[in-house]
């Protein structure tokens, strides 16, 4: 007699478990490993924390510590060779389809563990149990879905260990470092992948979370959803969590003639909507630009070039950086926006001068925006003045 489990439902029923059971474990990741441990944007009550612990032992067999060790030293070392997974330095194929590999190469340095991996939980169960036997929950799993649902149990088990290996170690990793919109200039290639963020809980607007990391919230604009933060906020009017970290809110006020320290406060807190508006507000005159070296035979290109000059420095290989330089060469509009948008980003690079010095250097970088002639880059300045 062939056993069918405890539960038996049609055809579609089974669909619908392995999607509901994969989706815990994917709130798990982004509620508990990624917000809460990794950033500290929210506090958890002690019974969804370890029902999460729980919940990922039997599902992924990720230990807290490594999950959080190598993602915070993904922030830290972005785009560079000592990235543990990016796309830009190893290949989209690589980190697409070898991210969990990537994730168990880095796993086992000691050093990204106990200079990354500090504040996640160390109790015993943690030290013996999660961390010591962390395949047992793996064949804990497999067993209570054997004797739930039969053997289709084995199939629902195998979309469960593949989820989060393909998902957020080949997904997130790659496809949200390669390709997709960007609302911020963040200093890394970070993308939005969609901007509903519901099968992989809100983690799509990846681009919007390296602009602001500890944000407990990944949604910016009106028309992005995160699932993510619906069940955090959920979470905290019952009592269950503590949000402690939000991306600041823009505001705008009416124009002024200068600068002030309010003004500089902005624009550095949303330095990366500043550079963002940037690009957007100079494309048309950089276009317009190329437009005119090309007719000169002075350039073979024009949205690629566009691109990387509305990024600076950020993603812009050897070649392209030489290409980009002669083009600057030629073109004193060019030359002008470019480095402006260079000074910009020093300014909140600069940790040595006063906030009176900064206050003075920014409202120098504005007069001087106005009075260079180009139409759009004086509209952006006032633009910039206005921030709040």
């Amino acid at each position: 007699m062939t056993y069918n489990g405890l539960i038996d439902l049609p055809w579609w029923g089974y669909i619908v478990v392995a999607l509901a059971l994969t989706h815990i474990t994917i709130a798990g990741v982004t509620i508990f490993l990624h917000r809460h441990q990794a950033h500290r944007a929210l506090d958890l009550h002690p019974i969804p924390s370890h029902f999460f612990r729980f919940w990922l032992w039997l599902t992924t067999g990720m230990v807290t510590k490594e999950w959080a060790a190598i993602h915070r030293k993904h922030h830290a070392k972005c785009e560079t060779a000592e990235d543990p997974h990016s796309p830009q330095v190893k290949g989209i194929r690589k980190v697409m389809w070898q991210g969990a590999e990537l994730y168990r190469l880095e796993s086992h340095n000691l050093e990204t563990m106990e200079k990354y991996g500090h504040g996640t939980p160390d109790d015993w169960i943690e030290r013996n149990i999660y961390t010591k036997r962390s395949q047992w929950g793996i064949a804990l799993m497999m067993m209570i879905d054997l004797l739930l649902f039969g053997p289709i149990g084995l199939t629902i088990w195998a979309v469960q260990m593949i989820w989060i290996p393909f998902f957020a170690a080949g997904v997130i990793n790659g496809i949200g470092h390669y390709w997709g919109y960007r609302n911020f200039q963040s200093e890394d290639a970070s993308t939005n992948i969609v901007p509903w963020g519901i099968l992989i809980g809100g983690e799509e607007l990846h681009n919007n979370h390296h602009a602001y990391g500890t944000s407990a919230r990944l949604s910016s604009k009106w028309y992005e959803f995160d699932i993510g933060w619906l069940y955090i906020r959920s979470m905290e009017i019952v009592g269950l969590a503590k949000v402690k970290k939000l991306a600041p809110k823009l505001t705008w006020r009416d124009g002024r003639a200068g600068c002030d320290l309010e003004t500089l406060q902005a624009v550095i807190t949303h330095r990366y909507d500043v550079l963002a508006r940037f690009g957007r507000s100079l494309q048309t005159t950089y276009r317009e630009e190329i437009g005119k070296l090309k007719s000169r035979g002075l350039a073979t290109s024009d949205h690629s070039v566009v691109d990387r000059l509305m990024l600076g420095d950020a993603r812009v290989a050897d070649a392209d950086r030489v290409r980009v330089e002669s083009y600057l060469q030629h073109s004193k509009v060019l030359a002008t926006i470019y480095g402006m948008r260079q000074e910009l980003v020093q300014l909140w690079q600069r940790s040595t001068a006063s906030k009176e010095q900064l206050v003075k250097q920014l409202d120098d970088w504005c007069h001087r925006a106005e009075a260079s002639g180009i139409a759009s880059l004086s509209d952006f300045s006032r633009q910039l003045r206005r921030y709040a």
